[in-house]
């Protein structure tokens, strides 16, 4: 595995055959962030009933594929908190390249609000990701940690049907025992995410694709039916 913020994506830069990160039940880590903003914050420093966070960034297709279903979730739960962890570039290209300082990736976070209006909270940690390797260094997970700040749902992928329903159950007083599919990124949001991100994004997405869909689309769906 090479670097934090590298230059070129290939599925070698994560671990895919495992989930990392705190495990249902478990406490969830805490950590000083800050907003896109820049204003000064603890994560797990929230006001409603549960905090759903997501991991995401601006060069990452899972995640942007999700972003119209997870901002409708923070409109149909007003009394949870909703915030995304903005992480290292998923597929940095020309335009936007991997984060060489924290302005860099301080200048990246802010595009979820002007360019596509999300509503959630945008979170930045450092420039070698504390928060992100710790919460399991995936592009696109989703965790939902409750008031005394126990991890109630974990998915290293992001369905965010499933997380409709997990967060449903958690409100309810139930557990959230529902199992999360994998499922890929639509392709024009790849091709839009790959032209934003600039040269070599969707050439080394292209290249690293086989991989990934044994690795993730067909592993990790079987592993998820196993448990």
């Amino acid at each position: 595995m090479t670097g934090y913020n590298y230059d070129a994506f290939s599925p070698d830069n994560y671990n895919l055959a495992s989930a990392d990160g705190p495990e249902v039940g478990d406490k969830a880590p805490d950590f000083d962030l800050e907003t896109h903003e820049g204003q000064a914050c603890r994560l797990l420093d929230f006001e409603g009933e549960c905090l759903v966070l997501e991991l995401g960034s601006m060069t990452c297709p899972l995640f942007l594929t999700r972003q119209d279903s997870m901002e409708q979730i923070a409109q149909d739960f007003p009394n949870c908190s909703h915030a995304i962890l903005y992480v290292r570039e998923a597929h940095p290209g020309a335009e936007i390249p991997a984060h060489k300082t924290l302005e860099d990736k301080r200048s990246c976070a802010p595009l979820l609000k002007t360019e596509l209006d999300d509503p959630r909270t945008v979170l930045v940690d450092g420039v070698e990701g504390a928060a992100h390797l710790a919460y399991g260094s995936m592009p696109n997970a989703i965790y939902i940690i409750d008031r005394e700040g126990t991890v109630r749902f974990k998915a290293p992928w992001n369905n965010a049907k499933t997380t409709r329903k997990a967060l449903e159950a958690i409100l309810a007083g139930k557990p959230a025992t529902m199992k999360s599919y994998f499922k890929p990124a639509k392709p024009w949001v790849v091709m839009r995410t790959a032209k934003r991100a600039g040269k070599g994004s969707g050439k080394d997405f292209v290249h690293g694709l086989p991989r990934l869909i044994w690795n993730v689309l067909i592993k990790n769906n079987i592993r998820t039916f196993l448990k």
